[in-house]
C-alpha cells in the first residue's frame, strides 16, 4: 500500500518538474533534427550505458552492504534505481539513502546508511581527483582571475589549485582511516549512540576500499563518455579530451553547489554553457546534451525505480 503510494506521488512528481522545465522544448526540438534523424544509434549507446552506469553502482552497494547481509545483484540494482526515485525531490538527492534501505531488513536499514555514505564519498573522491585535473587544463587554458587587482597574475590560479589538492589529499587520507571516525564518536558523549549504526565503516579492508574507488572511477568514466556521446551526436565539435577536461571542471563545480536533483537542469545547462561554450559556439547542442544526459541518467531511472517501489514491502524483518 505504502509502496503504490510512494509510486503514485514520485511519477506525479517527475511530471510536474519535467513539463516546467524551460530548456527542455528547445532541446528536445534540436535532439528530433539531429539525433532521432540520424543519430539515433548514439541515442540507444548512451541508453544502455545508463545501465552499466547505474550497474556499477549498483555492485557498489552490493558490496557495501555486505557486512550486514547479502543481497542478489537484481535486488541491489533495483535499490538503487528506487533511491535515484526518491532523490529526485530532495535537496542534493539526500532522499537516495532512504531509497536503498528500503530492500534490506527492519535491522539493516539505519546500519546501511552510513554503508551509502561511504560509497558517495568514495565516488566525490573520484569527481575530486579529475576535477583537479579538469582544473588544471582549465586554468593554464583560460585564467581565472582576468583583470583582477587582488591577485597577482597566476596567484589566484595556484591558490584555489592548492586548496583543492590539500581537500582531496586529506579526503583521500579519511577515506582509508575510516577508523578515525568511529574512535571520535566514541570520544564524544552525545554522539556515543550512533556508534552502533555507524560501526560498519569500519570493518572495510583497505583492498575493499580500493575495489570501491575503481567501481567508482570506471563509473566516473561511463558517465563522462555518454556526456561525449552526446556532445558529439548533438553537433558539437571539438578535440574530445578537451571536452573531457572540462566535463570534469562541470562535474565537480555541480558537486560542490546545493541543489535538488530533478530541478538542477537550469543550472547544469547554465555551467556546461560556460565552460563547454569555451570549447564551442554551439549552444542549442551543448544545451541538448545536457538535457538529454539529465533526462537518460536521472529522470528515466527515476521513473523505472518509481515502478518498482510498487513491489517493495516497506517493513520487513525476513
Amino acid at each position: 500500500m505504502l509502496g503504490g503510494a510512494l509510486c503514485i506521488w514520485l511519477t506525479f512528481a517527475i511530471y510536474q518538474q519535467v513539463q516546467h522545465q524551460q530548456n527542455l522544448p528547445a532541446a528536445w526540438q534540436h535532439m528530433k533534427e539531429t539525433v532521432l534523424g540520424q543519430g539515433w544509434a548514439w541515442m540507444l549507446l548512451v541508453l544502455a550505458m545508463m545501465f552499466v552506469n547505474w550497474g556499477l553502482e549498483a555492485r557498489k552497494w552490493q558490496m557495501l552492504v555486505k557486512p550486514l547481509e547479502e543481497i542478489p545483484f537484481k535486488i541491489a540494482f533495483g535499490a538503487i534505481l528506487s533511491g535515484v526515485s526518491l532523490s529526485v525531490n530532495t535537496p542534493n538527492r539526500i532522499g537516495e539513502y532512504g531509497g536503498r534501505i528500503l530492500y534490506l531488513r527492519n535491522t539493516n536499514k539505519l546500519k546501511a546508511i552510513a554503508a551509502t555514505i561511504v560509497g558517495s564519498f568514495s565516488q566525490l573522491i573520484v569527481t575530486a581527483v579529475f576535477g583537479i585535473v579538469g582544473f588544471v587544463y582549465y586554468i593554464n587554458k583560460y585564467g581565472i582571475t582576468g583583470k583582477s587587482g587582488y591577485f597577482s597574475p597566476g596567484t589566484a590560479e595556484k591558490l584555489l589549485l592548492s586548496v583543492l589538492t590539500v581537500i582531496c589529499a586529506l579526503g583521500l587520507i579519511l577515506y582509508f582511516r575510516l577508523r578515525i571516525i568511529v574512535t571520535l564518536v566514541d570520544k564524544i558523549p552525545w554522539l556515543r549512540k550512533i556508534k552502533v549504526f555507524i560501526q560498519i565503516i569500519a570493518r572495510y579492508s583497505p583492498k575493499e576500499l580500493e575495489k570501491l574507488l575503481l567501481l567508482s572511477t570506471v563509473r566516473y568514466l561511463v558517465f563522462s563518455a555518454q556526456y561525449l556521446i552526446l556532445l558529439y551526436a548533438l553537433g558539437v565539435s571539438f578535440v574530445w579530451w578537451q571536452g573531457f577536461f572540462m566535463i570534469n571542471v562541470i562535474y565537480i563545480v555541480m558537486a560542490v553547489l546545493p541543489t535538488i536533483a530533478i530541478a538542477e537542469i537550469g543550472l547544469r545547462g547554465s555551467v556546461s554553457l560556460h565552460f563547454l561554450g569555451l570549447l564551442s559556439d554551439n549552444t542549442a547542442g551543448i544545451l541538448a546534451a545536457t538535457v538529454a544526459i539529465w533526462l537518460i541518467n536521472l529522470v528515466l531511472p527515476a521513473a523505472i525505480g518509481s515502478l518498482l517501489l510498487l513491489g517493495v514491502k516497506i517493513f520487513k524483518d525476513k
